[in-house]
Protein backbone atom coordinates (compact mmCIF):
# COMPACT_ATOMS: atom_id res chain seq x y z
CA UNK A 1 0.00 0.00 0.00
CA UNK A 2 1.45 3.35 -1.01
CA UNK A 3 1.78 6.26 1.37
CA UNK A 4 -1.37 8.47 1.51
CA UNK A 5 0.66 11.59 0.69
CA UNK A 6 1.98 9.89 -2.43
CA UNK A 7 -1.60 9.25 -3.52
CA UNK A 8 -2.57 12.82 -2.61
CA UNK A 9 0.14 14.26 -4.83
CA UNK A 10 0.27 11.56 -7.51
CA UNK A 11 -1.24 13.81 -10.19
CA UNK A 12 1.35 16.53 -9.49
CA UNK A 13 4.19 14.02 -9.73
CA UNK A 14 2.84 12.58 -12.99
CA UNK A 15 2.53 16.06 -14.47
CA UNK A 16 6.09 16.87 -13.38
CA UNK A 17 7.37 13.66 -14.97
CA UNK A 18 5.58 14.54 -18.18
CA UNK A 19 7.03 18.05 -18.09
CA UNK A 20 10.64 16.91 -17.71
CA UNK A 21 10.20 14.49 -20.61
CA UNK A 22 8.45 16.93 -22.96
CA UNK A 23 10.20 20.14 -21.74
CA UNK A 24 7.08 22.25 -22.37
CA UNK A 25 5.75 24.95 -20.06
CA UNK A 26 4.20 23.67 -16.82
CA UNK A 27 4.07 24.70 -13.19
CA UNK A 28 1.73 23.72 -10.35
CA UNK A 29 2.66 26.84 -8.38
CA UNK A 30 1.17 30.20 -9.51
CA UNK A 31 3.93 32.75 -10.07
CA UNK A 32 1.78 35.85 -9.61
CA UNK A 33 1.28 37.11 -6.03
CA UNK A 34 -2.45 37.38 -6.55
CA UNK A 35 -4.99 37.06 -3.71
CA UNK A 36 -7.28 35.42 -6.26
CA UNK A 37 -4.74 32.60 -6.62
CA UNK A 38 -3.43 32.34 -3.06
CA UNK A 39 -6.44 33.52 -1.08
CA UNK A 40 -7.70 36.97 -0.20
CA UNK A 41 -5.90 37.04 3.14
CA UNK A 42 -2.62 35.45 1.97
CA UNK A 43 -0.67 38.67 1.25
CA UNK A 44 -1.39 40.24 4.63
CA UNK A 45 -0.96 36.97 6.53
CA UNK A 46 2.39 36.39 4.82
CA UNK A 47 3.61 39.87 5.69
CA UNK A 48 2.55 39.45 9.32
CA UNK A 49 4.25 36.07 9.49
CA UNK A 50 7.47 37.64 8.23
CA UNK A 51 7.26 40.56 10.63
CA UNK A 52 6.65 38.17 13.53
CA UNK A 53 10.20 36.85 13.09
CA UNK A 54 11.86 40.25 13.47
CA UNK A 55 13.71 41.00 16.66
CA UNK A 56 13.16 37.49 18.03
CA UNK A 57 14.84 34.12 18.37
CA UNK A 58 13.92 31.65 15.63
CA UNK A 59 13.20 28.45 17.55
CA UNK A 60 13.82 25.16 15.76
CA UNK A 61 14.30 22.67 18.59
CA UNK A 62 17.46 21.19 17.08
CA UNK A 63 19.99 19.09 19.02
CA UNK A 64 23.33 20.38 20.27
CA UNK A 65 22.33 24.02 20.57
CA UNK A 66 24.99 26.19 22.20
CA UNK A 67 23.67 29.69 21.62
CA UNK A 68 22.22 32.16 19.14
CA UNK A 69 23.62 34.01 16.14
CA UNK A 70 22.24 36.45 13.57
CA UNK A 71 23.48 39.73 12.21
CA UNK A 72 21.78 39.83 8.79
CA UNK A 73 21.98 43.32 7.29
CA UNK A 74 19.11 44.09 4.94
CA UNK A 75 20.09 45.80 1.66
CA UNK A 76 16.88 47.82 2.14
CA UNK A 77 18.08 49.18 5.48
CA UNK A 78 15.37 47.38 7.44
CA UNK A 79 16.31 46.13 10.91
CA UNK A 80 15.91 42.33 11.08
CA UNK A 81 17.60 41.37 14.36
CA UNK A 82 16.66 37.69 14.15
CA UNK A 83 18.61 35.22 16.27
CA UNK A 84 19.13 31.69 14.97
CA UNK A 85 20.15 28.57 16.90
CA UNK A 86 23.83 27.72 16.80
CA UNK A 87 24.22 23.95 17.06
CA UNK A 88 27.22 21.66 17.27
CA UNK A 89 27.77 20.23 13.77
CA UNK A 90 28.57 16.80 15.20
CA UNK A 91 25.22 16.77 16.99
CA UNK A 92 23.37 17.65 13.79
CA UNK A 93 25.22 14.92 11.90
CA UNK A 94 24.58 12.26 14.55
CA UNK A 95 20.90 13.15 14.74
CA UNK A 96 20.60 13.17 10.95
CA UNK A 97 22.17 9.73 10.61
CA UNK A 98 19.81 8.34 13.24
CA UNK A 99 16.79 9.89 11.49
CA UNK A 100 17.83 8.36 8.16
CA UNK A 101 16.79 4.92 9.43
CA UNK A 102 13.12 5.83 9.57
CA UNK A 103 13.41 7.84 6.36
CA UNK A 104 14.79 4.84 4.47
CA UNK A 105 11.98 2.66 5.78
CA UNK A 106 9.46 5.01 4.13
CA UNK A 107 10.53 3.74 0.71
CA UNK A 108 10.72 5.77 -2.48
CA UNK A 109 6.99 6.46 -2.73
CA UNK A 110 6.71 7.48 0.91
CA UNK A 111 9.67 9.84 0.72
CA UNK A 112 8.38 11.31 -2.53
CA UNK A 113 4.91 11.89 -1.11
CA UNK A 114 6.29 13.67 1.95
CA UNK A 115 8.59 15.83 -0.19
CA UNK A 116 5.64 16.83 -2.37
CA UNK A 117 3.64 17.70 0.75
CA UNK A 118 6.54 19.87 1.94
CA UNK A 119 6.63 21.74 -1.36
CA UNK A 120 2.88 22.32 -1.25
CA UNK A 121 3.21 23.67 2.29
CA UNK A 122 6.08 25.95 1.24
CA UNK A 123 3.96 27.23 -1.61
CA UNK A 124 1.29 28.30 0.85
CA UNK A 125 4.00 30.30 2.64
CA UNK A 126 5.17 32.05 -0.52
CA UNK A 127 4.31 35.53 0.73
CA UNK A 128 6.15 35.03 4.01
CA UNK A 129 9.17 33.58 2.21
CA UNK A 130 9.07 36.37 -0.39
CA UNK A 131 9.35 39.07 2.26
CA UNK A 132 12.24 37.19 3.85
CA UNK A 133 14.00 36.83 0.49
CA UNK A 134 13.42 40.46 -0.45
CA UNK A 135 14.70 41.86 2.83
CA UNK A 136 17.81 39.67 3.01
CA UNK A 137 18.89 39.71 -0.65
CA UNK A 138 17.79 43.07 -2.01
CA UNK A 139 15.60 41.56 -4.71
CA UNK A 140 12.59 43.59 -5.85
CA UNK A 141 9.21 42.37 -4.61
CA UNK A 142 8.08 40.59 -7.77
CA UNK A 143 11.39 38.75 -8.20
CA UNK A 144 11.48 37.89 -4.50
CA UNK A 145 8.02 36.37 -4.74
CA UNK A 146 8.60 34.51 -7.98
CA UNK A 147 12.22 33.39 -7.67
CA UNK A 148 12.08 33.01 -3.90
CA UNK A 149 8.73 31.23 -3.89
CA UNK A 150 7.04 29.44 -6.84
CA UNK A 151 10.09 29.25 -9.12
CA UNK A 152 12.24 27.84 -6.31
CA UNK A 153 9.49 25.38 -5.48
CA UNK A 154 9.37 24.40 -9.16
CA UNK A 155 13.08 23.59 -9.05
CA UNK A 156 12.61 21.56 -5.89
CA UNK A 157 9.74 19.62 -7.46
CA UNK A 158 11.82 19.07 -10.58
CA UNK A 159 14.53 17.43 -8.46
CA UNK A 160 11.96 15.24 -6.70
CA UNK A 161 10.54 14.10 -10.05
CA UNK A 162 13.98 13.18 -11.39
CA UNK A 163 14.80 11.39 -8.15
CA UNK A 164 11.59 9.35 -8.19
CA UNK A 165 12.16 8.39 -11.81
CA UNK A 166 15.76 7.30 -11.24
CA UNK A 167 14.88 5.31 -8.13
CA UNK A 168 11.93 3.82 -9.99
CA UNK A 169 14.30 2.14 -12.44
CA UNK A 170 15.42 -0.16 -9.60
CA UNK A 171 13.05 -3.10 -8.92
CA UNK A 172 12.46 -4.03 -5.31
CA UNK A 173 13.05 -7.73 -5.97
CA UNK A 174 13.63 -10.27 -8.71
CA UNK A 175 13.41 -14.02 -9.26
CA UNK A 176 16.63 -15.17 -10.93
CA UNK A 177 16.96 -18.49 -12.74
CA UNK A 178 19.94 -19.67 -14.74
CA UNK A 179 19.36 -22.73 -16.97
CA UNK A 180 21.69 -25.68 -16.32
CA UNK A 181 20.88 -27.92 -19.25
CA UNK A 182 19.59 -31.30 -18.02
CA UNK A 183 20.09 -30.25 -14.41
CA UNK A 184 17.59 -28.14 -12.46
CA UNK A 185 18.13 -24.42 -13.00
CA UNK A 186 19.97 -22.32 -10.45
CA UNK A 187 17.30 -20.31 -8.70
CA UNK A 188 17.75 -17.30 -6.47
CA UNK A 189 15.66 -14.56 -4.97
CA UNK A 190 17.23 -11.11 -5.07
CA UNK A 191 16.21 -7.95 -3.25
CA UNK A 192 17.42 -4.44 -4.08
CA UNK A 193 17.38 -1.79 -1.38
CA UNK A 194 17.79 1.90 -2.19
CA UNK A 195 19.77 3.67 0.53
CA UNK A 196 20.91 7.24 0.83
CA UNK A 197 24.63 7.84 0.60
CA UNK A 198 24.75 9.85 3.81
CA UNK A 199 24.39 13.41 4.98
CA UNK A 200 23.68 16.00 2.30
CA UNK A 201 25.14 19.44 3.01
CA UNK A 202 23.53 22.33 1.14
CA UNK A 203 25.47 25.61 1.29
CA UNK A 204 23.30 28.56 0.31
CA UNK A 205 24.18 31.81 -1.43
CA UNK A 206 23.34 35.37 -0.46
CA UNK A 207 21.41 36.35 -3.58
CA UNK A 208 19.06 33.40 -4.21
CA UNK A 209 18.73 31.60 -0.86
CA UNK A 210 15.82 29.37 -1.96
CA UNK A 211 16.11 29.10 -5.76
CA UNK A 212 19.69 27.87 -5.55
CA UNK A 213 19.07 25.80 -2.41
CA UNK A 214 15.91 23.82 -3.16
CA UNK A 215 17.32 21.69 -6.02
CA UNK A 216 20.08 20.15 -3.92
CA UNK A 217 17.98 20.02 -0.78
CA UNK A 218 15.15 18.06 -2.38
CA UNK A 219 17.44 15.94 -4.54
CA UNK A 220 19.27 14.75 -1.43
CA UNK A 221 16.18 14.42 0.73
CA UNK A 222 14.04 12.49 -1.75
CA UNK A 223 16.85 9.98 -2.40
CA UNK A 224 16.96 8.95 1.25
CA UNK A 225 19.47 11.30 2.82
CA UNK A 226 19.46 13.57 5.84
CA UNK A 227 20.13 17.19 4.93
CA UNK A 228 21.93 20.00 6.74
CA UNK A 229 21.24 23.44 5.29
CA UNK A 230 24.05 25.92 5.85
CA UNK A 231 22.72 29.31 4.67
CA UNK A 232 24.70 32.37 3.64
CA UNK A 233 25.36 34.55 6.68
CA UNK A 234 23.27 37.39 5.27
CA UNK A 235 20.35 35.30 3.98
CA UNK A 236 19.48 33.00 6.87
CA UNK A 237 15.79 33.77 7.34
CA UNK A 238 14.47 32.22 4.08
CA UNK A 239 16.43 29.03 4.83
CA UNK A 240 15.25 28.97 8.44
CA UNK A 241 11.60 29.27 7.40
CA UNK A 242 12.13 26.46 4.90
CA UNK A 243 13.81 24.16 7.42
CA UNK A 244 11.13 24.82 10.05
CA UNK A 245 8.39 23.87 7.57
CA UNK A 246 10.21 20.71 6.51
CA UNK A 247 10.73 19.65 10.12
CA UNK A 248 7.04 20.21 10.86
CA UNK A 249 5.88 18.05 7.94
CA UNK A 250 8.35 15.32 8.85
CA UNK A 251 7.14 15.24 12.46
CA UNK A 252 3.50 15.14 11.36
CA UNK A 253 4.29 12.00 9.40
CA UNK A 254 6.15 10.17 12.12
CA UNK A 255 9.64 10.97 10.85
CA UNK A 256 12.32 12.32 13.17
CA UNK A 257 12.49 16.05 12.27
CA UNK A 258 16.25 16.04 12.83
CA UNK A 259 16.45 14.52 9.36
CA UNK A 260 16.69 18.14 8.19
CA UNK A 261 18.45 20.84 10.17
CA UNK A 262 19.85 24.35 9.91
CA UNK A 263 23.52 25.01 10.57
CA UNK A 264 24.26 28.67 11.28
CA UNK A 265 28.02 29.09 11.22
CA UNK A 266 29.70 32.32 12.26
CA UNK A 267 33.09 31.15 10.98
CA UNK A 268 34.14 29.58 7.68
CA UNK A 269 36.21 27.05 9.63
CA UNK A 270 32.95 25.59 10.99
CA UNK A 271 31.62 25.13 7.48
CA UNK A 272 34.92 23.58 6.37
CA UNK A 273 34.89 21.11 9.24
CA UNK A 274 31.30 20.18 8.47
CA UNK A 275 31.99 19.80 4.74
CA UNK A 276 34.93 17.45 5.32
CA UNK A 277 33.16 15.27 7.88
CA UNK A 278 33.23 11.60 6.81
CA UNK A 279 29.44 11.30 7.15
CA UNK A 280 28.80 14.10 4.63
CA UNK A 281 28.42 12.42 1.24
CA UNK A 282 27.02 15.18 -0.97
CA UNK A 283 27.59 18.93 -0.99
CA UNK A 284 25.64 21.51 -2.96
CA UNK A 285 27.29 24.90 -3.26
CA UNK A 286 26.56 28.16 -5.05
CA UNK A 287 29.07 30.96 -4.71
CA UNK A 288 32.56 32.19 -5.45
CA UNK A 289 35.37 30.23 -7.05
CA UNK A 290 37.77 30.30 -4.11
CA UNK A 291 35.59 28.48 -1.60
CA UNK A 292 33.89 26.40 -4.28
CA UNK A 293 37.22 25.10 -5.51
CA UNK A 294 38.29 24.46 -1.92
CA UNK A 295 35.26 22.22 -1.48
CA UNK A 296 36.01 20.32 -4.69
CA UNK A 297 39.67 19.87 -3.75
CA UNK A 298 39.23 18.98 -0.08
CA UNK A 299 35.90 17.18 0.31
CA UNK A 300 37.03 13.92 -1.24
CA UNK A 301 34.51 11.89 0.75
CA UNK A 302 31.59 13.68 -0.91
CA UNK A 303 30.16 14.37 -4.33
CA UNK A 304 30.31 18.15 -4.75
CA UNK A 305 27.72 19.86 -6.94
CA UNK A 306 29.11 23.35 -7.47
CA UNK A 307 27.89 26.44 -9.26
CA UNK A 308 30.75 28.93 -9.45
CA UNK A 309 31.61 32.19 -11.17
CA UNK A 310 31.47 32.65 -14.93
CA UNK A 311 31.61 35.23 -17.69
CA UNK A 312 28.27 35.16 -19.48
CA UNK A 313 28.42 36.78 -22.89
CA UNK A 314 26.48 37.78 -26.00
CA UNK A 315 27.63 37.98 -29.62
CA UNK A 316 25.92 40.67 -31.68
CA UNK A 317 26.25 40.26 -35.45
CA UNK A 318 23.06 41.78 -36.88
CA UNK A 319 19.36 42.15 -36.13
CA UNK A 320 16.04 42.85 -37.80
CA UNK A 321 14.53 44.17 -34.55
CA UNK A 322 17.04 46.71 -33.27
CA UNK A 323 14.85 48.57 -30.77
CA UNK A 324 13.40 45.34 -29.40
CA UNK A 325 16.90 43.89 -29.06
CA UNK A 326 18.07 46.95 -27.14
CA UNK A 327 15.02 46.77 -24.89
CA UNK A 328 15.65 43.12 -24.17
CA UNK A 329 19.30 43.80 -23.34
CA UNK A 330 18.37 46.77 -21.14
CA UNK A 331 16.08 44.58 -19.04
CA UNK A 332 18.67 41.80 -18.90
CA UNK A 333 21.41 44.07 -17.61
CA UNK A 334 19.13 45.85 -15.12
CA UNK A 335 17.26 42.93 -13.56
CA UNK A 336 18.18 42.67 -9.85
CA UNK A 337 21.08 45.01 -10.56
CA UNK A 338 22.90 42.25 -12.45
CA UNK A 339 23.25 40.21 -9.26
CA UNK A 340 22.38 36.97 -11.02
CA UNK A 341 24.66 34.12 -12.00
CA UNK A 342 23.05 34.23 -15.46
CA UNK A 343 23.39 37.96 -16.25
CA UNK A 344 25.41 38.84 -19.35
CA UNK A 345 28.70 40.58 -18.61
CA UNK A 346 30.51 40.76 -21.97
CA UNK A 347 28.81 41.89 -25.18
CA UNK A 348 30.96 41.23 -28.25
CA UNK A 349 30.39 43.69 -31.12
CA UNK A 350 32.35 43.82 -34.41
CA UNK A 351 34.59 46.86 -34.85
CA UNK A 352 32.89 47.52 -38.20
CA UNK A 353 29.48 47.72 -36.57
CA UNK A 354 26.29 45.76 -37.22
CA UNK A 355 23.48 45.74 -39.77
CA UNK A 356 20.01 46.44 -38.39
CA UNK A 357 16.50 47.27 -39.56
CA UNK A 358 17.39 50.86 -38.52
CA UNK A 359 20.34 50.87 -40.86
CA UNK A 360 24.01 50.27 -40.21
CA UNK A 361 25.11 50.96 -36.65
CA UNK A 362 28.75 51.58 -35.84
CA UNK A 363 30.33 50.17 -32.70
CA UNK A 364 30.15 53.59 -31.02
CA UNK A 365 26.54 54.07 -32.08
CA UNK A 366 25.60 50.70 -30.60
CA UNK A 367 27.31 51.63 -27.33
CA UNK A 368 25.42 54.91 -27.16
CA UNK A 369 22.10 53.32 -28.13
CA UNK A 370 22.36 50.60 -25.48
CA UNK A 371 23.18 53.20 -22.85
CA UNK A 372 20.12 55.23 -23.90
CA UNK A 373 17.95 52.12 -23.84
CA UNK A 374 18.97 51.39 -20.24
CA UNK A 375 18.37 55.00 -19.21
CA UNK A 376 14.99 55.01 -20.92
CA UNK A 377 13.98 51.70 -19.34
CA UNK A 378 14.86 52.94 -15.84
CA UNK A 379 13.52 56.49 -16.30
CA UNK A 380 10.38 55.84 -14.26
CA UNK A 381 11.30 55.48 -10.57
CA UNK A 382 8.62 52.87 -9.87
CA UNK A 383 9.98 50.69 -12.71
CA UNK A 384 13.59 51.24 -11.68
CA UNK A 385 13.03 50.21 -8.07
CA UNK A 386 10.89 47.20 -8.99
CA UNK A 387 13.52 45.92 -11.41
CA UNK A 388 16.81 46.93 -9.76
CA UNK A 389 16.03 46.02 -6.17
CA UNK A 390 19.00 46.85 -3.96
CA UNK A 391 22.71 46.03 -3.85
CA UNK A 392 23.17 42.91 -1.74
CA UNK A 393 26.75 43.30 -0.51
CA UNK A 394 29.43 45.89 0.14
CA UNK A 395 31.75 43.98 -2.21
CA UNK A 396 29.34 44.56 -5.11
CA UNK A 397 29.08 48.25 -4.27
CA UNK A 398 32.87 48.46 -4.29
CA UNK A 399 33.05 46.78 -7.70
CA UNK A 400 30.58 49.32 -9.08
CA UNK A 401 32.81 52.11 -7.80
CA UNK A 402 35.88 50.66 -9.52
CA UNK A 403 33.99 50.29 -12.80
CA UNK A 404 32.62 53.84 -12.54
CA UNK A 405 36.13 55.20 -12.12
CA UNK A 406 37.07 54.16 -15.65
CA UNK A 407 39.81 51.85 -14.44
CA UNK A 408 38.37 48.93 -16.43
CA UNK A 409 37.39 50.69 -19.64
CA UNK A 410 35.72 53.73 -21.13
CA UNK A 411 32.55 54.56 -19.22
CA UNK A 412 29.66 54.56 -21.70
CA UNK A 413 27.01 54.73 -18.99
CA UNK A 414 27.86 55.65 -15.42
CA UNK A 415 26.06 54.11 -12.48
CA UNK A 416 23.88 56.43 -10.45
CA UNK A 417 22.50 56.09 -6.95
CA UNK A 418 18.72 56.17 -6.61
CA UNK A 419 16.66 56.96 -3.54
CA UNK A 420 13.87 54.52 -2.73
CA UNK A 421 11.05 56.47 -1.07
CA UNK A 422 9.65 53.32 0.58
CA UNK A 423 13.02 52.21 1.93
CA UNK A 424 15.24 55.27 2.60
CA UNK A 425 18.14 53.04 3.66
CA UNK A 426 18.16 50.98 0.46
CA UNK A 427 21.37 50.80 -1.56
CA UNK A 428 20.14 51.21 -5.14
CA UNK A 429 22.50 51.62 -8.11
CA UNK A 430 21.82 51.63 -11.86
CA UNK A 431 24.02 49.61 -14.25
CA UNK A 432 27.45 50.78 -15.41
CA UNK A 433 28.35 50.11 -19.04
CA UNK A 434 31.97 50.04 -20.20
CA UNK A 435 33.57 49.95 -23.64
CA UNK A 436 36.86 48.16 -24.23
CA UNK A 437 38.88 46.33 -26.88
CA UNK A 438 39.09 42.55 -27.15
CA UNK A 439 42.76 42.81 -26.14
CA UNK A 440 41.75 44.22 -22.73
CA UNK A 441 41.15 40.74 -21.36
CA UNK A 442 42.06 41.60 -17.78
CA UNK A 443 39.03 43.88 -17.69
CA UNK A 444 36.22 41.65 -18.92
CA UNK A 445 37.56 38.09 -18.64
CA UNK A 446 36.66 37.56 -15.01
CA UNK A 447 33.31 37.70 -13.30
CA UNK A 448 32.54 41.14 -11.91
CA UNK A 449 29.34 40.31 -10.09
CA UNK A 450 26.79 43.10 -10.14
CA UNK A 451 25.43 45.66 -12.63
CA UNK A 452 28.70 45.87 -14.58
CA UNK A 453 28.88 45.00 -18.28
CA UNK A 454 31.43 45.44 -21.05
CA UNK A 455 30.82 46.16 -24.72
CA UNK A 456 33.88 44.51 -26.21
CA UNK A 457 35.09 45.60 -29.64
CA UNK A 458 36.18 42.58 -31.70
CA UNK A 459 37.61 42.29 -35.22
CA UNK A 460 34.51 40.68 -36.75
CA UNK A 461 31.72 38.20 -36.05
CA UNK A 462 33.96 35.17 -36.50
CA UNK A 463 36.38 36.61 -33.93
CA UNK A 464 33.46 37.28 -31.60
CA UNK A 465 32.27 33.66 -31.79
CA UNK A 466 35.78 32.35 -31.24
CA UNK A 467 36.27 34.69 -28.27
CA UNK A 468 32.95 33.66 -26.77
CA UNK A 469 33.94 30.00 -27.00
CA UNK A 470 37.34 30.68 -25.42
CA UNK A 471 35.82 32.68 -22.57
CA UNK A 472 33.35 29.91 -21.77
CA UNK A 473 35.97 27.18 -22.02
CA UNK A 474 38.45 29.07 -19.84
CA UNK A 475 36.31 30.92 -17.32
CA UNK A 476 32.91 29.28 -17.65
CA UNK A 477 29.44 30.63 -18.30
CA UNK A 478 25.85 29.66 -17.60
CA UNK A 479 24.36 31.67 -20.45
CA UNK A 480 25.44 32.80 -23.90
CA UNK A 481 23.43 34.74 -26.47
CA UNK A 482 23.63 35.64 -30.15
CA UNK A 483 21.84 38.15 -32.35
CA UNK A 484 22.06 37.57 -36.08
CA UNK A 485 19.89 37.54 -39.20
CA UNK A 486 22.28 35.08 -40.88
CA UNK A 487 21.77 31.35 -40.51
CA UNK A 488 25.44 30.55 -41.01
CA UNK A 489 26.33 32.79 -38.06
CA UNK A 490 23.69 31.15 -35.88
CA UNK A 491 24.96 27.73 -36.93
CA UNK A 492 28.55 28.67 -36.14
CA UNK A 493 27.55 30.02 -32.73
CA UNK A 494 25.49 26.92 -32.03
CA UNK A 495 28.43 24.63 -32.79
CA UNK A 496 30.70 26.78 -30.61
CA UNK A 497 28.33 26.35 -27.66
CA UNK A 498 28.25 22.60 -28.22
CA UNK A 499 32.02 22.54 -27.92
CA UNK A 500 32.12 24.83 -24.89
CA UNK A 501 28.99 23.23 -23.40
CA UNK A 502 26.87 26.25 -22.56
CA UNK A 503 23.21 27.14 -23.08
CA UNK A 504 22.49 29.45 -26.03
CA UNK A 505 19.69 32.00 -26.50
CA UNK A 506 19.10 33.20 -30.07
CA UNK A 507 17.61 36.58 -31.06
CA UNK A 508 15.69 37.26 -27.84
CA UNK A 509 13.54 40.35 -28.39
CA UNK A 510 10.32 39.53 -26.52
CA UNK A 511 9.36 38.69 -22.95
CA UNK A 512 12.03 36.03 -22.45
CA UNK A 513 15.48 37.08 -21.29
CA UNK A 514 18.83 35.33 -21.38
CA UNK A 515 19.20 35.44 -17.60
CA UNK A 516 15.89 33.70 -16.89
CA UNK A 517 15.56 29.93 -16.56
CA UNK A 518 12.30 27.96 -16.50
CA UNK A 519 12.09 24.79 -14.41
CA UNK A 520 10.99 21.57 -16.14
CA UNK A 521 12.11 23.04 -19.49
CA UNK A 522 15.45 24.87 -19.24
CA UNK A 523 18.52 23.10 -17.93
CA UNK A 524 20.25 25.53 -15.58
CA UNK A 525 23.91 24.92 -16.31
CA UNK A 526 25.28 21.99 -18.27
CA UNK A 527 28.01 20.80 -15.92
CA UNK A 528 30.35 20.98 -18.89
CA UNK A 529 32.31 24.20 -18.33
CA UNK A 530 34.04 25.84 -15.34
CA UNK A 531 30.95 27.78 -14.20
CA UNK A 532 29.20 24.65 -12.92
CA UNK A 533 29.92 20.95 -12.63
CA UNK A 534 26.22 20.01 -12.46
CA UNK A 535 22.86 20.95 -13.93
CA UNK A 536 19.50 21.88 -12.40
CA UNK A 537 18.26 19.33 -13.12
CA UNK A 538 19.10 16.15 -14.96
CA UNK A 539 19.49 12.51 -14.06
CA UNK A 540 23.13 13.03 -13.05
CA UNK A 541 22.01 15.59 -10.47
CA UNK A 542 20.11 12.96 -8.47
CA UNK A 543 21.36 9.49 -9.40
CA UNK A 544 24.65 9.65 -7.48
CA UNK A 545 22.90 10.59 -4.22
CA UNK A 546 21.68 7.06 -3.52
CA UNK A 547 23.08 3.55 -3.66
CA UNK A 548 21.50 0.18 -4.36
CA UNK A 549 22.38 -2.55 -1.85
CA UNK A 550 21.30 -6.03 -2.81
CA UNK A 551 20.82 -9.27 -0.93
CA UNK A 552 20.28 -12.70 -2.52
CA UNK A 553 19.66 -16.27 -1.48
CA UNK A 554 18.92 -19.65 -3.05
CA UNK A 555 15.34 -20.65 -3.60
Amino acid sequence: MTHPLFEKHRATLESALNAISTRGYWSPFPEMPSPRLYGETAPEEGKRAFEAHLGKHFELGQPGQTGWHGGEASPYGVALDVGYPVCEPDALIAAGLEAMKGWQAMGTDGRTGICLEILERLNRQSFEIAHAVMMTTGQGWMMAFQAGGPHAQDRGLEAVAYAWREQGFVPAEAAWEKPQGKNPPLAMKKHFQIVGRGIGLVIGCGTFPTWNTYPGLFAALSTGNAVIVKPHSNAILPAAITVRTIRAVLAENGIDPDLVSLCVAAKRATTQALATHPAVKSIDFTGGNVFGQWLIDNCRQAQVYAELAGVNNIVIDSTDAYKAMLGNLAFTLSLYSGQMCTTSQAIFVPAGGIETDDGHKSYDEFCADLAKAIERFLSKPEVAHAVLGAIQSADTAERIGVADSGALGKVVLASTALENPEFPGAKVRTPVLLACDAADEKAYMEERFGPISFIVKVADTAAAIALSERVVGTHGALTVGVYSTKQDVIDAMTEATWRSKVALSINLTGGVFVNQSAAFSDYHGTGGNPAANASYADSAFVANRFRVVQRRYHV
